[in-house]
């Protein structure tokens, strides 16, 4: 079995953490002995690219359960679990190419390698294998039937191919599952994000001023556990939608430029290009943060950074000081790539359940219904949210009510109003 992993022998202390996290994703393992009994993917083979942590393993796990032959790559050159991709080699079988803190060049032959399994579907963490095969590799897309897409990041792509007539397959949008994004993109990054934060710093939040540039999910969940940790939220946003929401939490919200004055410890998680620039460095205060929970590390423009910095060097793993010209330096986190996973594990796994419990239900959707369906974009059917809302709610012990046949009649009526 070809393969790149970092090292065989953190095999078993990779399997140890798989087995680990298993047992915190219910819904995922019920799917998987389901899948193991009905196959509904069949010798199909699937070019993953994902974090390769412990939830990842356990998904991976369930497509192969379900018959699906599948090669692995990471999805972001920090986030990978190099004894989690061990155990993917060598307990489980799967073709996995990952190591943490690979290069560039390493991180796109990883990606190749996925795409020369000749896939006929994809899963995709940010759209780059897709993205990839429409721009280097087109005689690959005769055997694709269709794909999944996990990140906010990834849809926007995806959303822009597809408006300008470029997406050749039609892909299902996982993060915009309610169960992905309400849990995963709030509960889940608002932990993993101060997680990893916290660990490559060892700093307090309490009495700190946080700053988050972007106040969709990931941002509210991110404003919400700073918060609960004590820190003075300021959220910046262009949507004037949103940032009233974030005004009407109890945030205070300003132009990035004056945040950057008061700014502590900042996060972005917008999905945009060069978030904190030029003037906000110029503006930020001595020994202030900064780091990315946002799929791609272009929200930070550290080539500007290290332009303005007179001197930079690494105090601690993955923390580089920027001195600037005036004496105050700047703090980069992880290089401004995924803090949460790059500093810390991700997403736990008691969230990451549901949404890759959508991303199995939905490689089956797919393997069932790619033929009905043109080149675009496609939300999660709600069954499907719907399901695994009720599987979650089931493994937590708790239950709800039933309408009755007459609250359902009442509800589906225009006869009857006031009594």
């Amino acid at each position: 079995m070809d393969y790149h992993v970092k090292d065989l022998s953190l095999a078993d202390a990779g399997k140890a953490r798989i087995e680990w996290a298993d047992r915190d994703m219910p819904v995922l393992a019920s799917i998987r002995e389901r899948f193991e009994t009905e196959k509904p993917l069949d010798g199909i083979r699937i070019a993953a690219c994902l974090h390769v942590t412990t939830e990842t393993a356990n998904l991976m796990r369930t497509l192969k359960a379900g018959g699906a032959d599948i090669v692995l790559c990471a999805s972001n050159p920090l986030s990978t679990q190099d004894d989690v991709a061990a155990a993917l080699v060598q307990h489980y079988g799967i073709r996995t190419y990952a190591i943490k803190g690979e290069d560039t060049d390493t991180y796109y032959a990883h990606i190749d390698a996925a795409i020369a399994h000749n896939p006929q579907m994809t899963m995709d963490d940010g759209a780059d294998v897709v993205g990839r095969i429409h721009a280097d590799f087109p005689e690959k897309l005769e055997h694709i039937i269709g794909g999944t897409e996990e990140t906010t990041t990834g849809v926007i792509r995806l959303a822009a191919m597809a408006e300008d007539g470029a997406l050749k397959y039609p892909i299902v949008a996982v993060n915009e599952a309610m169960t992905k994004h309400l849990f995963d993109n709030r509960y889940g990054t608002g932990q993993s994000t101060l997680d990893g934060i916290i660990r490559a710093t060892n700093r307090l939040l309490a009495g700190r001023t946080l700053v988050v540039s972007g106040y969709g999910w990931c941002g509210r969940g991110i404003a919400m556990r700073g918060a609960g940790m004590g820190a003075n939220v300021i959220v910046c946003e262009v949507d004037p939608l949103k940032a009233l929401e974030a005004v009407m939490d109890g945030y205070r919200v300003m132009p990035a430029v004056e945040a950057a004055k008061e700014c502590d410890v900042w996060v972005t998680v917008t999905g945009d290009i060069n978030v904190i620039d030029e003037a906000m460095f110029a503006a930020m205060k001595d020994g202030a943060i900064i780091s990315n929970s946002g799929h791609f590390n272009a929200e930070i423009n550290i080539p500007k950074l290290r332009e303005m910095a007179v001197s930079e060097r690494e105090v601690r793993p993955l923390v580089e000081e920027f001195t600037m010209p005036d004496g105050k330096v700047i703090y980069l986190l992880a290089d401004g790539r995924l803090v949460n996973l790059a500093c810390a594990e991700g997403h736990p796994a008691n969230v990451m359940d549901m949404s890759f419990a959508n991303q199995a239900l939905c490689a089956e959707y797919m393997a069932a219904n790619a033929s009905e369906l043109e080149p675009g974009v496609y939300d999660v059917p709600e069954e499907i949210d719907q399901m695994i809302a009720a599987l979650k709610l089931q493994s937590m012990g708790v239950e709800i009510d039933v309408l009755t046949e007459e609250q359902e009649r009442y509800l589906c009526s225009w006869q009857e109003g006031t009594c």
